[in-house]
């Protein structure tokens, strides 16, 4: 079993108005997202419910996952919880942004573990 951090590189290809659990409802601009999660439990077994289409909506990725498109997986092999570190190097990037707050982020300081990087340059 495999512990670590992952960041999800996610595709938008609509605009869509999303309620996000109990953290409420969010307007999420069609492009690119960074989600960074942590699976000190398992990764693989993490990805693979996040590559599933029917589950039960339990985290806030889920309720992003319905109408987004996973376009690629970044894992990070590690004991220790770095998700937070990882969330702050993807906040750097020019025109990053966060459109909901406190999404993935309920048990940490950050604004937001997704982060908006813009439309899909073609």
């Amino acid at each position: 079993m495999m512990r670590g951090s992952y960041q999800l590189i996610l595709h938008l290809p609509k605009a869509t108005v999303l309620q996000v659990g109990r953290r409420g409802t969010f307007l999420f601009p069609a492009g690119l997202y960074v989600y960074t999660g942590s699976a000190l439990n398992g990764v693989e077994g993490r990805l693979n419910r996040h590559r599933r289409q029917n589950k039960t909506l339990h985290w806030h990725i889920d309720y992003l996952l319905c109408h987004a498109r996973i376009i690629s997986i970044r894992v990070f092999p590690t004991p220790r919880k770095v998700e937070c570190a990882l969330n702050r190097e993807v906040l750097k990037q020019p025109r990053a942004q966060v459109i909901a707050k406190g999404f993935g982020s309920s048990d940490c300081r950050c604004a937001s573990h997704l982060v908006f990087l813009g439309q899909l340059r073609t």
